[in-house]
């Protein structure tokens, strides 16, 4: 990265957390406790230009690298992984339109998700399908001049309250994974029917549920890309989901650091404060470890995106890596914390609800370990 690059990323970040500190912040813990979704922040957020930051200007974008991309989802997840969340899987959805789609579908839909003036959702997982994702019963039959779309997504974040859906269904069920086409669904296409939103563990302020497809017409136009190659859209698509997941992780062992550490400065048992013990010293090493490694893999990671190459390998490393180390750190906090830990009055409880999410989504770990075994072995 080049020195104005740097100096462009720092006063992004700057400008960020200036954000959160006085919008999201206030209302993060509401937001757990309700489970409603932020739609003042979303709307704030489009505004200040979040919804587009890697996107070309022409786009309606803010046209800067993935450095800004990953800093603002570790800044927001620092205050609230719900509203990081709600980005990244506005992101994903973006991210086979933008590369993908023709020029007419681009210029029909690409600067109001770019701003922020409309979200977009990305189906790929079904209920009886997640990880085996070219094992999905989405079907999509071309007739004349129109696809018919049947099936059911599930687990979509931004499920209701999105204006556009990316939707992986089989043009070809006899193909396997290479009869797998992507599509763009319209929020009003009255064969897209919204289910029911989950009622979760953690990432309570995103929208989260299912949407069924029932003789679901869209126009031919609205195919993205060629068909039958959308599983490897997906696939791509994945892996920037696999490093949005990453950065947010990160934002999630920063915000447990500095509550643990400034809780055990304050916090005193036996004469002194908690932070002089030995226990709680090493919990607080590790957490400062795995940050440190995270990170330097997040930027191996984006260097490696920003210069085209493969990040497939890398970045399920990255997944696995900073995932276990959200969680691990949120729950060192808790035990720092002790009682008070266990406590919704204490944000570091949140934080370990919503790093859980983190080994699940995208790949889950297992999954990807065996990816990384299987190529290594390879």
């Amino acid at each position: 990265m080049n020195q104005p690059e740097c100096i462009q990323n720092e006063l992004l970040r700057k400008t960020v957390r200036q954000f959160i500190e006085n919008e999201i912040e206030p209302h993060a813990k509401e937001m757990d406790l309700t489970g409603e979704f932020p739609w003042q922040v979303i709307k704030k957020m489009a505004k200040l230009g979040m919804f587009g930051v890697a996107i070309d200007e022409s786009w309606g974008g803010a046209g800067m690298n993935a450095d800004a991309e990953v800093i603002v989802l570790e800044e927001l997840a620092r205050s609230s992984a719900s509203v990081a969340l709600t980005l990244d899987a506005h992101n994903l959805a973006l991210y086979p339109i933008y590369h993908h789609a023709d020029e007419a579908l681009k210029k029909r839909v690409m600067k109001s998700l770019a701003t922020g003036e409309k979200l977009c959702a990305f189906g790929l997982t079904e209920p009886g399908c997640g990880s085996d994702a070219a094992n999905i019963q989405c079907t999509a039959v071309k007739k004349q001049d129109h696809y018919v779309l049947n099936g059911q997504k599930a687990w979509l974040t931004n499920f209701s309250v999105s204006d556009y859906y990316v939707i992986a269904a089989k043009t070809d069920r006899s193909a396997g994974a290479r009869g797998v086409s992507l599509f763009l669904v319209e929020r009003d296409n009255p064969g897209l029917h919204i289910g029911q939103e989950e009622d979760k563990f953690g990432m309570r302020g995103s929208n989260t549920g299912e949407i069924t497809l029932e003789n679901c017409e869209i126009p031919l136009e609205n195919l993205i890309g060629i068909e039958n190659k959308g599983f490897a859209y997906a696939m791509e698509t994945l892996d920037i989901g696999r490093m949005a997941i990453g950065a947010i992780a990160i934002g999630i062992i920063v915000r447990a650091l500095e509550e643990a550490k400034a809780y055990a400065q304050q916090r005193a048992a036996f004469g002194k404060p908690i932070a002089k013990y030995q226990a709680v010293q090493f919990m607080i090493a590790d957490m400062e470890i795995n940050l440190f490694a995270s990170r330097t893999m997040l930027r191996n990671v984006v260097a490696k995106r920003n210069r085209g190459e493969n990040i497939t390998q890398d970045v399920a490393k990255l997944k696995v890596f900073s995932s276990e180390a959200a969680t691990k750190a949120a729950l060192d906090a808790i035990q720092i914390f002790g009682g008070n830990g266990y406590s919704k009055e204490y944000p570091v409880e949140r934080l370990m609800r919503d790093a859980k999410l983190l080994e699940i989504g995208e790949g889950t770990t297992q999954i990807l370990r065996m990816l990384i075994g299987a190529n290594t072995l390879r």
